[in-house]
């Protein structure tokens, strides 16, 4: 195939409910240190889609253009040898300024592209998977990447409770926590059934659970090793919990389902700044008071909304 090293730009498409659009938001700051109130984002860092839950496509950009005939005259530079191939052309929905393409005309210009390819086109099993976007009436091609929805795999677990994160946004704040794995150690230190433990080890994060209740680091147990996953996951407080993680991720117990007071809440985030350099809460209630009293500062936050609940995401250092 064409060397195309030097080019290193991606195009990410987005899909997202109107009440996570914060979320969202948050979530793209920290793979890409910037946002975007559109459904696509270019970035020159590279994130595998099926991390987020609202990335649809990612296009690695071999060729740009200001037409589709510029595009057209490109692709036949590619060299595939005996590999096969297939096109995908994204514009099933409005992108920025470019309308959606209808069905029957994408299909005619996937047909139109393929021809110009030297190489068999495979629709179901590629070598190469290409795809094509219309953005702002400028053109772009090269490697497509779908993303797959692993968190819905994980919606059904043998435990659980009302008041767990859901997996979208447990799979978010695992992204907005942890952008790029390597080399990070992560605690979830009020894990309860594990919703973020599961997200988290489904992308290869190193992460450890804790939890002061017995019967739900239980749960947790048996959650993560229904989908195959392992974790250590220890019973105990915060109090008591080790030192030296990068990061925790805190969904802060609150008083409409626990007994605990704002003092003991205080304490949880006072504990983990002494075991964390970082730490992403999530909280119902407006806490910057606590978080600066325990040693904080908040870099970044939003809204996540559910019907008519929210929770504040905070990360804080």
């Amino acid at each position: 195939m064409a060397n195309h090293e030097l080019i290193s730009e991606y195009i990410y498409t987005y899909r997202y409910p109107e009440e996570e659009h914060s979320l969202c938001q948050l979530e793209m700051r920290a793979f890409f240190n910037t946002d975007t109130d559109s459904n696509f984002i270019k970035s020159k860092v590279k994130v595998d889609p099926s991390r987020s839950p609202f990335m649809k496509d990612r296009i690695e950009v071999m060729y740009e253009g200001n037409s589709l005939s510029e595009i057209m005259e490109q692709v036949t530079k590619l060299r595939l040898g005996e590999s096969t191939f297939s096109v995908s052309f994204i514009n099933f929905k409005e992108m920025g300024n470019s309308k959606k393409i209808s069905y029957k005309e994408r299909n005619q210009i996937e047909r139109d592209l393929g021809w110009k390819i030297d190489a068999d086109f495979d629709l179901h099993h590629p070598d190469y998977a290409f795809g094509l976007i219309r953005l702002n009436d400028y053109w772009y091609f090269g490697e497509h990447v779908e993303s797959e929805p692993v968190w819905l795999h994980h919606v059904k677990k043998p435990h659980s409770y009302s008041t767990a994160l859901g997996t979208r946004l447990a799979r978010s704040l695992c992204n907005i926590a942890v952008p790029d794995p390597e080399g990070i150690s992560v605690i979830d230190p009020c894990c309860g059934i594990g919703n973020v433990l599961v997200e988290a080890l489904s992308m290869q994060i190193n992460i450890s659970g804790r939890d002061i209740n017995p019967l739900v680091t239980k749960g947790s147990r048996k959650n993560i090793a229904h989908f195959g996953y392992e974790c250590d996951v220890t019973t105990g407080p915060i109090e008591t919990s080790p030192e030296g993680y990068d990061v925790a991720i805190i969904d802060l117990p609150y008083n409409l389902y626990t007994h605990i007071t704002q003092e003991e809440q205080l304490s949880i985030l006072k504990h983990a700044n002494r075991i964390a350099d970082k730490v992403v809460v999530v909280t119902v209630d407006t806490i910057d008071h606590m978080v600066e009293e325990a040693g904080f500062q908040v870099k970044d936050r939003c809204i996540a909304r559910k019907a008519r609940f929210s929770r504040q995401v905070l990360v804080c250092e």
